[in-house]
Parts: structure tokens; sequence; C-alpha cells
């Protein structure tokens, strides 16, 4: 077993611990800014034994951890990343690991250097649902057309309204709805078509600095293909992918769920069985144990790295399109 720390004590954190009790991950440790928060969380997580931390740097010392997941607000991903990976831990940390490709390309070296795994924590990459998404796309025919949506209505959008400023809505914590949502549209679409010819876009900016939501246009050989991102409503529609011989749909572009393929003038096929969160993040939990143990995995380190400089740049040039 890899014992490992969570870094955070949000509803992730424990969603990712429940993840991590069917992979080779190890609970060992927790770190939260204060030593009852954390106690609390342990109980929470029936683990009222593991050890508390209250700063990286005693995790980053501590002898018994090799792994840590991280799942503190955005702008601590890139700084905690690193002082872990300069420790000699492997690093599981939510999306975005950094705002910046250059800052994460440093950090995929320093991994690298050092023998670590460093990857980007995306529910969809590692389930079946993607790999049955990626061989019906033929299927489709010529592409003519694709929408990815996330629009949620935040649960920190009255504290917002109240005049207060939640994490996830302040500039300087790298909050945002790109950020937050907005990254698992981009996922896929670079994903599964790679760099975008060429991209605008533009973003309701709040007073916070942060973008509440915001749209862009990614243009492909043949297609275009939209994206749209939101924390201030919540959509009811799906995420879909057109073609001459039919259309793919897709209920949750974060999760994969619901996702079916529809063939022009046949019966719509499910292409994947529903999931719990916490049963979706179990691939992810699995590829980080696989990286680490140098076992095979669905989607080889090396990809999945690539992959996640691939968005961070097509992310960057989002933004640059409304700065």
């Amino acid at each position: 077993m890899i014992p490992y720390a969570i870094v955070g004590t949000s509803w992730i954190s424990e969603e990712f611990f429940l993840a991590s009790l069917c992979s080779d991950l190890a609970l060992a440790g927790i770190c939260s800014r204060t030593e009852e928060k954390g106690r609390a969380f342990a109980r929470r997580l029936g683990q009222p034994g593991v050890p508390v931390y209250t700063s990286v740097e005693d995790l980053a010392a501590a002898p018994g951890v090799e792994a840590l997941y991280i799942a503190s607000p955005n702008s601590l991903h890139a700084p905690q990343s690193e002082a872990l990976l300069r420790a000699g831990k492997h690093v599981l940390c939510e999306k975005p690991v950094t705002a910046d490709p250059g800052d994460l390309e440093k950090l995929q070296t320093l991994a690298q250097t050092r023998g670590l795994v460093l990857m980007e924590a995306i529910m969809y990459l590692h389930t079946p649902a993607r790999q049955a998404v990626k061989a019906a796309l033929p299927e489709l025919g010529e592409i003519t057309g694709a929408h990815f949506d996330f629009s949620q209505l935040s649960s920190k959008y009255d504290a917002l309204a109240r005049g207060e400023l939640p994490n996830v809505f302040s500039a300087a914590m790298r909050g945002g709805a790109l950020n937050d949502l907005g990254i698992y549209c981009a996922y896929p679409a670079l994903d599964f078509f790679g760099p975008a010819q060429g991209i605008q876009s533009q973003a309701n900016l709040l007073p916070t600095g942060a973008d509440g939501a915001g749209a862009a246009l990614l243009r492909y050989p043949g297609f275009t293909l939209t994206l749209t991102w939101s924390k201030l409503g919540q959509s009811r529609g799906v995420s879909q992918v057109m073609g001459t011989k039919g259309t793919l749909t897709i209920r949750s572009i974060s999760q994969f769920q619901g996702v079916t393929f529809h063939p022009r003038g046949g019966e719509p096929r499910e292409l994947a069985a529903p999931l719990q969160k916490h049963e979706v993040m179990r691939y992810e939990a699995r590829a980080f144990c696989d990286y680490i143990l140098g076992r095979p995995a669905a989607v080889p380190y090396g990809e999945a790295s690539g992959l996640a400089l691939s968005v961070a740049r097509g992310m960057e040039e989002i933004r640059g399109a409304w700065r």
C-alpha cells in the first residue's frame, strides 16, 4: 500500500477518500489549517487516529507519507505541489495545478528529474466512458460541430451576493468559473480534437476580478467547437458532438455520465454505466497508484501529463482574449 495524506478538508477531499478505499492508497495523514478542523475531518472519515498536520512544511517532512492528494484553494496548488515534490513526495493535485502553463511545465520537469509522479486530477480522463467516447467518435462520420457546457449555480453564490468573497470567486485565490468548471470542457476538447487553429472567447467578469461565466469558440478544420461555463446559473442541457452519421450526447461533461450515441436513423445506445462521483474518482485514484508503481494504465502517464500542459496552454489562450 502507498501511504498518502490529504491536503484540504472540503467535500471533494471526502469524496476522494471514499474513492481511495478501492485503490492501493492508505490514508496516513490529513493537513488542515487548524488541528481542530483536521481532527473533525478525520472523525468524519471514520479515521480518528490519523495524524493531523497544520502546515505543508510539517507534512513534507513526514517520513510516513509517500504521496499527497491536494485539494486546497487554487492559488496554493502550485507552491504546495512544488514543496512536496522537492520533499520527495508523489502529488495528485486538483485542477488546475496552476493557471500558468510555464509553471506547470516547471513542476512537471521537477517531478521527472526526481522520479516522481505529478498528476492533475480530472475525473473523466481515466474512466471507461472516456475510452467509449473515443471509440465512438469515428461512428459519427464527418464532425460538423460540437458544444461542451458546464454551467452550475455555485453553492457560494448567495455569499457572493451578500458581499462576501468566497475563494471560488476570488481572483487573488485563482478562483473563477473557467478554472473551476470551464476546465472540464477544455479537457475533452483538446483530448479528442487537439489544439485549436484559433480561439475566440468572452467572459462575464465579476467585480472581484474573477470570471463568473464565459464562452469560447475553438476553430478546427471543417467545424467549430463552443465551450460554455458558468457559476452564475444552472444549465439543463447536454454537451454534444455532431456528425454526418450521428450525434454523441454527454449529460455530465465533468464526470462523463449519461453518455449516449444517437446514430442517424437508428436507436440510441448508452456508452457507459452511471456511477456515483466517488466511483468516478476511483479511476483517477487507481491511475495515480499505477503511475507510482510503474504499472500499465488506461491513459499512459506521458499522455496525461502532455494533455494537462496542452489544456493549461489552451486555457491561457482563452483568458488572453478577455484580458
